[in-house]
């Protein structure tokens, strides 16, 4: 047992570690601990804080829920409070949940239904019309992300029924079935992004995304578990809330069991528990909830937590085998990703013998050697992992990763910052397609119609192996594609020919120079005026252009050094791609200012503003401080606008932002 200055430190360690992960959770969706981690760090610091209630303050993170509204969307505050749910680990901590309801003279039934892990969301209808959606946020306060709902297909726009009522508050939980995530997974590997760690994550991402059209392609659906408030209908339990929520047309809870004891509850958890691996969504363990909403009311919640309702979440299953080798594949970006692969073994519902070990750093933490008896389990339910090793094998040596590509030969490298080992041919099979995605990509040659499937096909069937390739298709090869008429081969024949204009910024974004962005390469396209003099510069005359420091620029002497680049651009040019900087001349009306672009604007877009801000010779930034210069701000402008004005920053319209790069006579504007 803890002494309380013992105590008191522990306590403050886990505040910060919990603190920490919920940021990277409900604000970044980026986790970096698993769930049954997160739990055991929260079931520690709230046993302490039990046992020494003076360490009980109003921020730890057992008092509140973790998530806090980003800025980047209007908040919207709950009339009803969204609360988060006391989580139970065993089935005793079932019964004492059963003990403390009973006590108070209720006589319950209870509701057990699957608690889906996506992002929770509020939907209100007026008159059977959805009017607005928010996130949880912190519980009181959420964001609006109505515009991303609509996109969504499988949430009712309006309610089916000819008598809605007057007003619907509810609550449900946005996730991403596991097709549409393996499938958008698979799509960020092509476009050389790394994806999403789990289904939540995905799902939280893509909600809210600050464009709807990417919400909408991403698959995402709903389960509607509650309801938060309404007018114009009578309910009194939370089964027959359900029932009334189905017959409206929204998509309810999948499984949800009334049952008279908690003998019962359990006995429904375990078969929960059995069927989890054939679900096609993430579930994050079981709810019990009060059916009557009348004894609710009587128990009430706490600061945090309603007192009629616990969850329970499923120990993770971990499962021994014997490690017979690593095999090692090359991602669309050159990466080396090392797998295992294993002993069959049956987990979590199905049978795996494979998982990633990510890269050789994680090999080398776990001394894995070929022959090792490890710990396997899945991440989240989905994702098979090795996690450790129980034993190693007699005599055997610790596995060291290739020296050369498995695909090409070339040798690999670790870059700077960087974990994993990569090969940095450009013409490495293995990375010939991510390649050419990115070129056709919209900030890139922009060639419409040269999609990831189209993309895909091409490589797959040897028309193209890089991106001077497409200059030579023909109508007939494009003719052999899948779903290929006369009319879309000619306009993809059209759209690759109107590309060769291009300005010299995106054929050198689209060359993929890695650590340059679409900015960047319009940098060195004025600067230097043509792509002979960015190939022949040096590193020093590279970091003198504002904006560029020592690794960005040896990113570039490095690319244009590489075998095979001037290959490429030979072939480039003779196929007549425009090699020169055809821009306007820059101008330093905005010189030595940082402007930040917010909200709408009337006329351009956030990407036309911010590149008229750098021709202008001014700083594009994306958050507002003491040093910004001016705020450009359009309709729903949000938080970046409140602090400009907080901070006294002067904020400008579209018109008086274009006045004030317009060419004019006299002095320049303060």
């Amino acid at each position: 047992m803890l002494d309380l200055e013992q105590a008191k430190q522990r306590a403050a360690e886990l505040r910060a570690r919990i603190e920490y992960n919920n940021r990277l959770y409900y604000d970044q969706d980026a986790p970096e601990l698993e769930d049954y981690e997160y739990d055991a760090l929260t079931r520690e610091l709230r046993e302490l804080e039990a046992a020494y209630p003076e360490l009980v303050t109003p921020d730890s993170p057992t008092q509140h829920v973790g998530g806090t509204p980003s800025g980047r969307f209007a908040k919207v505050t709950h009339a009803v409070k969204m609360e988060s749910l006391l989580d139970a680990f065993s089935y005793e901590e079932l019964r004492d949940f059963d003990r403390r309801v009973r006590d108070t003279g209720i006589q319950p039934q209870y509701v057990v239904e699957i608690k889906i892990d996506g992002l929770s969301c509020s939907l209100e209808y007026e008159d059977g019309k959805l009017v607005r959606a928010s996130t949880r946020g912190d519980g009181v306060v959420g964001e609006d992300v109505t515009a991303n709902v609509r996109a969504i297909r499988a949430i009712p726009k309006t309610l089916r029924t000819d008598a809605p009522p007057a007003y619907l508050e509810v609550r449900g939980e946005v996730y991403m079935p596991h097709a549409a995530f393996r499938k958008l997974c698979d799509e960020q590997e092509l476009q050389g992004a790394a994806p999403f760690k789990n289904p939540r994550n995905a799902a939280a991402g893509s909600l809210r995304q600050k464009d709807p059209k990417v919400t909408g392609s991403r698959g995402l659906s709903i389960f509607v578990f509650n309801v938060q408030q309404v007018r114009g209908a009578e309910l009194t339990t939370h089964a027959g809330s359900l029932d009334y929520l189905k017959s409206l047309g929204l998509p309810v809870s999948p499984r949800y069991h009334l049952v008279d004891t908690i003998d019962a509850a359990i006995a429904e958890i375990e078969q929960i528990g059995q069927g989890r691996a054939a679900l096609d969504f993430d579930m994050d363990g079981a709810v019990i909830k009060v059916n009557d909403f009348a004894q609710r009311a009587l128990l009430g919640s706490t600061a945090k937590f309603p007192r009629w309702a616990i969850a329970f979440k499923y120990p993770p299953e971990i499962k021994e085998s014997r490690l017979l080798d690593i095999e090692v594949a090359v991602g669309r970006t050159g990466v080396l990703t090392p797998t295992a692969s294993f002993e069959p073994v049956f987990l979590a519902g199905t049978t795996v013998s494979r998982a990633t070990l990510h890269n050789e750093e994680f090999i080398r933490q776990l001394g894995l050697c070929i022959g090792d008896t490890i710990q396997v389990r899945k991440a989240g339910d989905i994702i098979p992992e090795v996690i450790g090793v129980t034993r190693h094998a007699e005599g055997a040596q610790p596995y060291r990763m290739p020296a050369v590509c498995p695909s090409c030969g070339a040798p690999v490298a670790h870059l700077a910052d960087e974990a994993a080992l990569r090969c940095v041919n450009p013409e490495c099979p293995a990375q010939s397609l991510r390649n050419l995605i990115h070129f056709a990509s919209r900030n890139a040659m922009d060639i419409d119609g040269l999609g990831v499937a189209v993309c895909t096909q091409l490589v797959d069937r040897g028309l193209v192996r890089s991106a001077a390739d497409l200059y030579t298709l023909t109508r007939e090869q494009l003719l052999t594609l899948d779903k290929f008429k006369d009319k879309s081969a000619d306009n993809l024949l059209a759209a690759i020919a109107r590309s060769k204009q291009n300005n010299l910024d995106k054929l050198l974004f689209g060359l993929g120079i890695r650590n340059i962005g679409d900015k960047a390469a319009a940098l060195l396209a004025e600067h230097f005026g043509a792509m002979d003099a960015v190939r022949a510069a040096t590193a020093e005359e590279i970091c003198a252009i504002d904006g560029f420091g020592e690794i960005m620029a040896q990113s570039v002497v490095e690319f244009f050094a590489r075998e095979g680049t001037a290959d490429l651009l030979r072939r480039l040019a003779e196929q007549g791609v425009n090699m020169r900087w055809q821009g306007e001349p820059r101008t330093d009306r905005l010189a030595g200012r940082t402007l930040v672009v917010t909200g709408t604007l009337p006329t351009l877009s956030r990407k036309e503003a911010e590149d008229l801000i750098v021709k202008n010779g001014g700083k594009a930034s994306g958050s507002v401080s003491k040093k910004t210069a001016y705020v450009v701000a359009g309709e729903a402008a949000g938080s970046k606008l409140t602090k400009a004005q907080a901070l006294g920053i002067p904020v400008l319209t579209e018109a008086e932002f274009l006045a004030l790069i317009a060419p004019q006579e006299g002095p320049a504007a303060p």
